[in-house]
């Protein structure tokens, strides 16, 4: 993870991205690239005879800002000693994030809202969707969900550099019944990769997102490996609610890991 992808704007969870991809910067000797972006669509309104115009001083006064809150990024990073650059866009987030994702390791965005799993779907690059706290470095305890499918698949391979230093890794399955889904292939990816982990196997109950929260609450994870899903597809019974689930939740888990 040496080329890392970090999203900052003007909230207050911004510092919270910027030092977890800093964290992971330094213990992978990478570099950040940091976007910074002003809309311009959201600042284009329909007037009454339906015609199109740009709020004008409010655009301006956006940009204004946003080029002040990448100052400051600039100002925060230079005194990490961690190379950086930082790109200002005005596209909307999911197409800059996405653009610029084309060769990134990892991207690191917020878990709330929903930018998080729609960049997911939209980039190969796997995607960290950050809680209210910054990542703990190294991470001591993690659960993968597993599903033998291929977005599972990217996500544990993506998974890889932080799951390495692990205390826990447990890769769990949730199933209708027991004998569901085989985890041989994971549980030797990870070995191969010096990566030790345990087999669960959960027999859904109520909810496969709620019967994964509660594996999830038990491993006392700090780091949430998952596939990303769309809705249109047959595994959403299974695990595309999953997704949304574990980003919109306000639960114990700091950290998700996508990949699609």
């Amino acid at each position: 993870m040496r080329s890392i992808l970090v999203y900052a704007d003007r909230k207050a969870d911004n510092d919270i991205r910027i030092d977890t991809a800093v964290a992971i910067a330094r213990r992978a000797g990478g570099h950040l690239t940091v976007l910074v972006d002003t809309p311009v669509a959201r600042y284009i309104a329909m007037d009454p005879v339906g015609g199109n115009y740009v709020m004008s001083e409010a655009l301006e006064k956006a940009r204004e800002d946003d080029d002040q809150a990448a100052a400051m990024v600039e100002d925060k990073l230079r005194r990490t000693g961690v190379g950086f650059e930082v790109l200002r866009s005005e596209e909307e987030p999911v197409t800059a994030l996405a653009y610029a994702a084309r060769l990134a390791d990892l991207v690191i965005v917020s878990r709330k809202g929903r930018l998080a799993g729609d960049l997911a779907l939209s980039t190969r690059a796997p995607v960290l969707a950050l809680g209210d706290e910054v990542l703990a470095l190294p991470v001591r305890r993690a659960v993968v969900a597993w599903d033998g499918g291929e977005q599972a698949a990217a996500a544990l391979r993506a998974a890889v550099p932080l799951l390495a230093s692990c205390q826990s890794v447990r890769v769990v399955c949730v199933t209708e019944k027991k004998g569901g889904f085989p985890a041989a292939d994971a549980l030797r990816y990870l070995s191969r990769h010096g990566v030790g982990a345990e087999f669960e196997e959960h027999e859904r109950q109520d909810s496969t997102e709620k019967t994964l929260a509660r594996a999830v609450a038990d491993a006392h994870a700090e780091l949430l490996v998952m596939g990303a899903y769309g809705k249109s597809r047959m595994r959403e019974f299974l695990f595309g609610g999953v997704t949304a689930h574990f980003l919109d939740d306000d639960g114990d888990v700091p950290a998700v890991l996508l990949a699609h």
